[in-house]
C-alpha cells in the first residue's frame, strides 16, 4: 500500500493545531511527542520542551502529520495547499467554515464548473487548505 501524508509545519502552535484538526476532520490524534526527553531535545531551544517534535492524525484512511519548527527553522507554508475532497456538500460546507474562521478564505466555497463546491482558505494556524465536493457527487 501507498499512502500520500502531509507533513505540517508550525512556529509552537502545533499541538493547538492538531486538537483543532481532530475536531474538524472528526479524527484521531494517535501521536503526540514533545521535544522534551526526547533526542529531538538537542535540536529545539530549552523553553520548547513541552513543543510538539512529531503527531499523527488519522481520520477516514488519511494521515496529516506535523511538527514544531524549532527557530530559526520555520517557514510560511508556500506554494502548496492541503487539499480534501469530499463527496458531501454539507460536510465539505462544514469543515470549510470551520477552516475559515479566524482564517483568510482565499475563494469562497462555491459551485464551480468542475466542483458542487470548491474553495480555498488560509487557516488560522497559517495553513492552506483547499475544500473540493466533485461535481457529481452532492451526497445529497
Amino acid at each position: 500500500m501507498l499512502l500520500l501524508s502531509p507533513y505540517l509545519n508550525f512556529n509552537g502552535n502545533c499541538e493547538e493545531a492538531f486538537k483543532f484538526y481532530e475536531q474538524v476532520l472528526r479524527g484521531k490524534i494517535e501521536a503526540m511527542v514533545r521535544f522534551g526527553g526526547t533526542p529531538g531535545e538537542s535540536f529545539a531551544p530549552p523553553e520548547w520542551k513541552d513543543k510538539i517534535m512529531h503527531t499523527r492524525l488519522t481520520f477516514g484512511n488519511n494521515v496529516l502529520m506535523g511538527s514544531d519548527a524549532a527557530p530559526p527553522h520555520y517557514k510560511v507554508a508556500q506554494g502548496i495547499s492541503v487539499t480534501l475532497t469530499l463527496n458531501d456538500v454539507q460536510e465539505a460546507e462544514r469543515i470549510f467554515k470551520a477552516l475559515a474562521e479566524n482564517g483568510t478564505v482565499q475563494m469562497k466555497l462555491e459551485k464551480t464548473f468542475w466542483a458542487e463546491r470548491f474553495g480555498a482558505v488560509k487557516d488560522r494556524f497559517g495553513i492552506p487548505w483547499m475544500v473540493n465536493c466533485e461535481a457529481g457527487n452532492s451526497g445529497q
